[in-house]
């Protein structure tokens, strides 16, 4: 790359790629043309990006060479468009960073979490870089921070997935709901709500309005869901532990935006409170927020719109020394998507620019 790379953003006008030209407007300005492409249904719209309106063009067959010239492409798209044009951005000669499913379990293309593996970013025998899903990036951070110190044995956790987690539709879906059961007195008969929510459960299988869903994601096996299993495979890929017991429950909670997550770890050695404060406080992408008796505990209401992951209600175990339960909340669209794949992204293209240096 000479000069400032060519980025391009595939996937721009849905809920994820909002969020990442936010962030690309916020950022230190690294990048020199910034496209914007998206399906054809969603062509010559125009957005803001870096304070500048940017026309947005269909990528399809007949538009391939709208990837010529691009350095590295930023997917914010669902898998079976990533898997589909991903690779041909890569023949291009661009680095993908991609924000799906499609490859995150590929074990020639790196699972990246700056904070904790950043290294690994720089071997990608296939040009792409995959980051994490929104549910395994809520507690990761934290997890990572604390395995760096006391190696990390085991991990129960419960994912509390706000409705934008199932995108733009989730989102519609639980507002619809709540102005269907607002005012009402709802909530205090078998029934009722759902009654009253009728067909408008949108991506859920049932109502979420003054109501929790122990479900994300499709059927796997054993009574397990994909996302679930998601969790665990990407934790071990992102920690290097291939080995390590990882339990995930998924639960949908009405919530618009801010995914939660309740974490027992275990770790080689024996933890203190005050000790995983100190860590916790001082880790990159963690704010510590921890004083249950002033009140002061994260929630998704209070973290929705910041970038870090917010930890608090640190506990040891009470029956184990190396047992550490905590309470973790972040933006799902931001850290929890957008945000990843932007560092991803802005640590490949100063790792190109030191290299075209030395060079």
């Amino acid at each position: 790359m000479s000069g400032k790379p060519t980025l391009a953003v595939v996937g721009a006008t849905g809920a994820v790629g909002a969020v990442l030209l936010g962030a690309l407007s916020h950022h230190a300005d690294v990048w020199g043309e910034i496209r914007l492409l998206a399906s054809p249904r969603s062509a010559g719209r125009r957005l803001t990006v870096r304070g500048e309106e940017t026309e947005v063009l269909a990528l399809s067959d007949a538009h391939e060479d709208r990837l010529d010239g691009v350095d590295l492409a930023l997917f914010a798209v669902p898998g079976a468009v990533a898997a589909r044009w991903a690779p041909v951005a890569v023949a291009k000669g661009a680095v993908v960073v991609d924000t799906s499913t499609a490859f995150r379990t590929d074990p020639d293309v790196p699972l990246v979490v700056p904070e904790i593996n950043a290294h690994a970013a720089r071997v990608r025998p296939r040009g792409i870089v995959a980051s994490p899903g929104c549910a395994t990036l809520t507690p990761i951070v934290a997890l990572g921070a604390l395995h760096a110190e006391y190696g990390l044995t085991e991990a129960v956790v419960t994912l509390q997935q706000a409705a934008s987690g199932a995108g733009r539709a989730g989102e519609a879906a639980l507002r619809e709901q709540l102005a269907l059961v607002t005012g009402s007195e709802l909530g205090t008969r078998p029934g009722d709500v759902r009654r009253a929510v009728g067909d408008h459960t949108g991506p859920f299988p049932g109502p979420l309005a003054l109501n929790v869903l122990p479900w994300s994601g499709e059927p796997a096996a054993d009574g397990w869901s994909s996302e679930e299993l998601a969790v665990r495979a990407e934790t071990r890929k992102i920690l290097d532990l291939p080995r390590l017991p990882v339990t995930a429950t998924c639960v949908r909670v009405p919530v618009v935006t801010g995914h939660s997550a309740v974490v027992h770890a275990r770790f080689e050695r024996p933890v203190t409170v005050g000790r995983a404060h100190e860590i916790l406080a001082t880790s990159p992408g963690v704010v510590l927020y921890d004083d249950p008796a002033a009140g002061d505990y994260p929630t998704p209401a209070d973290v929705v719109g910041t970038d870090p992951t917010w930890v608090g209600r640190v506990r040891r175990h009470p029956d184990d020394e190396r047992g550490l339960e905590f309470f973790a909340c972040a933006d799902n669209l931001r850290k929890g998507a957008a945000l990843n794949a932007v560092q991803i992204a802005e640590r490949i293209a100063a790792e190109r620019a030191a290299s075209d240096s030395a060079g």
